[in-house]
């Protein structure tokens, strides 16, 4: 199996969004996108499938090893392997990967963020510069692109936080912020505990209005020069929001189950995404009326 052979199997065994935004792509990007989605899921998994946390920190700090291993020429790891010919081509800077790795850190750190601030910054670890890299390797023109796609990454982790308050809940994690909690008098042991209560549902919509600015502020950065190459994160953003929707639609029951698209259905929103390069979309999100969260 080659290394890319190896990521393409990684991603494609995830069942992810992002492996329909990837089908589209150039030969060249989508093995780049498919080779730093593979090494957010290596990392990512490192966290969620070690039951011990030293041994999760030590695999952690090996990756970081490894990351510095591929930009002095040295990589070893099938996935770092297929990294090696993209780094150039696109930019692609080792604080990025280093910075994914400290996100991981961070989940080995703490299991509650006490406001938005300190939530923000973990989604940027995660998520944001994720965002940037992808952006890197679709290309673009404006330099507003890059704070776009970073901005696309904090609403994409947001709506994965809203989708899935049940299941951290049941790893003993709670992402929304303690101080959002309090305002709308929800007890971390309701959410421990599954009790969907209205007032749960009431911080729910804050949480949902809160992705959907962010939704609004990235496309709002989104340059008419840059919008056909960034259609991939609009395929990602057009399928994230439509599951954004359908959990408000559906009024919230993340506690108790985990709501998602079907492949067919991701699928066609991609591809709709695709062939009308994202314009509508775009229109759509920046017309939103969304107050501040």
């Amino acid at each position: 199996m080659t290394p890319d052979q190896y990521c393409q199997e990684k991603a494609a065994r995830s069942g992810s969004s992002f492996y329909y935004a990837f089908l589209f792509l150039p030969a060249q990007q989508r093995r780049a996108i498919t080779a730093v989605y593979a090494f957010c899921r290596e990392v990512d998994d490192v966290v969620d499938e070690c039951t011990d946390p030293s041994v999760a920190r030590i695999k952690l700090a090996w990756w970081s090893k490894e990351i510095h291993n591929l930009f002095e020429g040295k990589a070893e790891h099938p996935v770092t392997q297929a990294l090696q010919p993209h780094l150039a081509a696109f930019g692609l800077r080792e604080e990025q990967f280093q910075a994914i790795i400290d996100g991981m850190e961070m989940d080995l750190d703490q299991t509650r963020y006490m406001d938005w601030p300190g939530l923000r910054k973990y989604c940027w670890h995660v998520a944001g510069v994720v965002g940037q890299l992808s952006a890197q390797i679709f290309t673009y023109q404006n330099n507003d692109t890059l704070p776009y796609a970073e901005k696309l990454g904090l609403a994409l982790q947001m709506t994965n936080i809203i989708r899935d308050v049940g299941d951290d809940a049941r790893r003993g994690r709670i992402y929304l912020p303690i101080d959002d909690l309090q305002k709308h008098n929800v007890k971390a042991a309701d959410i421990l505990n599954s009790r969907e209560t209205e007032d749960f549902r009431a911080l729910m919509a804050f949480q949902t209005t809160r992705a959907r600015q962010l939704y609004r502020e990235a496309m709002q950065l989104l340059h008419e020069e840059d919008r056909r190459a960034q259609r991939p994160g609009l395929m990602m953003a057009a399928i994230y929001y439509t599951l954004l929707c359908e959990i408000e639609k559906d009024g919230w029951p993340v506690l108790s189950s985990r709501i998602s698209l079907t492949p067919l259905r991701k699928l066609i929103i991609a591809w709709k995404i695709w062939v009308g390069g994202g314009k509508g979309f775009v229109r759509k999100i920046r017309k939103l009326d969304v107050p501040a969260s």
